[in-house]
């Protein structure tokens, strides 16, 4: 089926129910403190557009998953499915082949995001006013205890997104990745769906294969979600340890060359390493000590000129992401590549 021909069939589909036929998919592990309060945010838009929500659970063993099943028998819009690969892209592909053939687009949702009450309702709106394969939104990030504040700090500032363009802020406009958010159901089987052998950073490898395939995707404003990120350095540190390792695979797998803003962090961890020449040269220690310093005169800009408690702790944390995602890049460069299971 050609481009033109699958972009025909949701347009006739949505004319034949007189709206697009949406579902909400919810990837889940161990969300037993957050997903009962989600479930009831989404609950009024999924009465709004006739929506079902998927629970798709990993394997939690917190209580998520009596939690959601006591929801799913008072309220059948919920539905409680098993994910017996846990991974996230694993539960949108479950989902997908189980359910897909009833609807145009599917609403992915993270289980530790926070939504405005007409979140689903505006990416519906604008994906069938643009005509949009994928709509994405920009991110705000927020945190509750000091340390994820100053993360969200970094986060939400150029020193820790490299002027990303889903951050929060972002304008309406077209674009080749973003957060992701509504997508097309035959545009999301068209490319084959995510890639299961990826773990982190799955959303713009499909991303790169939905531009190649000749889909859109479309950065809307109308809307925007809520990440509350790691609330500890370890925490922070392993995640963007795999999130390096997943931009790695990424270009390996699509021989692609990372954008400037990614390739100045990939100096970081080579930087760190050469310091320990300092026993040869002291000048080895020059490239960390600029880093260093630079971050930290970033956190100490944030707290004396815009009066943010934890400005300083910025700084640290944008440390600890710089490293991590440059060491995970370079160490995913160097492993030994994985057989598929079965291969």
């Amino acid at each position: 089926m050609t481009l033109a021909e699958l972009r025909e069939r949701v347009m006739t589909d949505e004319l034949d129910t007189g709206r697009p036929r949406v579902m909400v998919v919810i990837p889940c592990l161990n969300e037993a403190a957050h997903i009962a309060d989600l479930v009831a945010k989404l609950m009024p838009s999924a009465e709004r557009l006739d929506m079902p929500i998927l629970v798709m659970d990993g394997g939690s063993s917190d209580g998520t998953v009596s939690l959601v099943r006591d929801i799913a028998a008072r309220n059948p819009r919920v539905r409680l499915i098993d994910n017996p690969r846990r991974l996230q892209s694993a539960a949108v592909n479950l989902a997908v082949a189980r359910h897909g053939d009833d609807f145009d687009y599917l609403i992915r949702i993270d289980a530790h995001g926070g939504y405005p009450d007409d979140y689903c309702d505006r990416l519906v709106e604008e994906a069938v006013r643009t005509g949009a394969d994928s709509v994405v939104v920009a991110m705000k990030t927020q945190g509750d205890v000091p340390f994820q504040q100053a993360t969200a700090l970094a986060q939400n500032s150029p020193l820790g997104n490299g002027g990303s363009k889903h951050r929060a802020g972002a304008t309406g406009r077209w674009i080749d990745h973003g957060h992701h958010a509504l997508m097309s159901v035959a545009a999301f089987r068209a490319v084959g769906g995510y890639d299961e052998s990826f773990s982190h950073n799955e959303d713009a490898e499909l991303d790169h294969r939905l531009n190649v395939a000749g889909f859109h995707i479309w950065m809307t404003d109308r809307t925007v979600m809520t990440y509350y990120p790691r609330s500890t350095p370890r925490a922070l540190f392993r995640q963007y340890l795999a999130y390096g390792r997943g931009r790695a695979r990424n270009v390996v797998k699509h021989r692609s060359i990372p954008k400037i803003r990614q390739m100045i962090p990939l100096m970081v961890a080579p930087a760190v390493a050469g310091a320990l020449l300092a026993v040869v040269s002291v000048a080895a220690v020059l490239p960390a000590f600029f880093w260093m310093a630079a971050c930290l005169a970033y956190g100490a800009w944030l707290a004396v000129f815009r009066g943010e408690r934890n400005g300083l702790l910025a700084g640290v944390s944008a440390m600890i992401m710089h490293l991590a995602w440059s060491a995970g890049f370079w160490l995913q460069l160097v492993s030994p590549p994985r057989k598929r299971a079965g291969a």
